[in-house]
């Protein structure tokens, strides 16, 4: 099979319509909660053989992923520049190259955290296919995106001050003043040590209320589906909308019936 037809199947897998190309990336985004509760669970561990053997093999997978999507990418250097690219880099890097890099930066391989349902144009899958997810698909994007803040934070916030601040003393001691922080509870049990702690804390604070006003705002307010229109590229409709409201154009929303 020549170059080209090899690309031309990566390229369908990755972006085609078809069932198998659906049942490749939801494969792919399993594969990624998979590695990512594997992350959480041995970030406060101290690496062993096994654990570094484990880490090489997703690290390689992750690598094959990376230059097929590469490969088939239609302009490479803006590939490159997207921020789930850039967290790639940085998640082999760190899983690669595991022996020689200090362990508190263990915590960037939660990075990958940042591809769940932004990638593999999974989104698309799941509005073709799930009902579900069409009606609730701000909801479901704005949980995904508050659980992926959290992640990340909480692994920030062990690597930075694990042994040295005596309040955090697992991860589950950073997950908890994490959802503290970011919530505005702040029992104040727990407390981040040095400048660069505080500004943490700030950080938190400030991004973590602006997730949940997000995803509060998108509980709240009146459903609606995503679906472009074709004249006026209005995105998203009531459910039972069969003319944009913004220019009169006809819309074809995918609803469900009974027989």
């Amino acid at each position: 099979m020549s170059d080209s037809k090899i690309k031309k199947a990566v390229e369908l897998l990755y972006t085609g319509r078809s069932r198998t190309a659906a049942r490749f990336r939801y494969a792919l985004m399993a594969f990624d909660i998979a590695t990512v509760t594997f992350f959480v669970v041995t970030v406060p561990l101290i690496p062993t053989a096994n654990v570094l053997a484990i880490d090489y093999a997703i690290g390689s997978v992750i690598l094959v992923d990376f230059l097929a999507r590469l490969w088939i990418a239609p302009s490479k250097l803006r590939m490159v520049r997207q921020i789930y690219t850039l967290a790639d880099i940085l998640v082999i890097l760190s899983l690669l190259l595991a022996p020689f890099i200090a362990h508190n930066l263990a915590f960037l391989r939660v990075l990958r955290t940042l591809r769940l349902l932004h990638s593999y144009h999974v989104l698309r899958d799941l509005r073709g296919e799930a009902s579900i997810f069409r009606k609730h698909e701000e909801v479901i994007v704005s949980t995904v995106n508050l659980f992926v803040f959290i992640f990340l934070v909480t692994a920030l916030v062990y690597a930075l001050q694990f042994r040295e601040n005596p309040d955090i003393s697992s991860f589950v001691d950073a997950l908890y003043f994490t959802v503290a922080t970011l919530t505005t509870t702040g029992f104040g049990d727990i407390t981040l040590t040095g400048d660069a702690g505080r500004l943490l804390t700030v950080f938190i604070m400030i991004v973590g209320v602006a997730l949940f006003l997000k995803l509060a705002q998108a509980i709240f307010r009146p459903q609606k589906i995503a679906y472009t229109c074709a004249e006026c590229g209005l995105s998203r409709h009531e459910t039972d909308a069969v003319h944009c409201k913004h220019c009169g154009e006809s819309i074809k929303i995918e609803t469900e019936g009974h027989n």
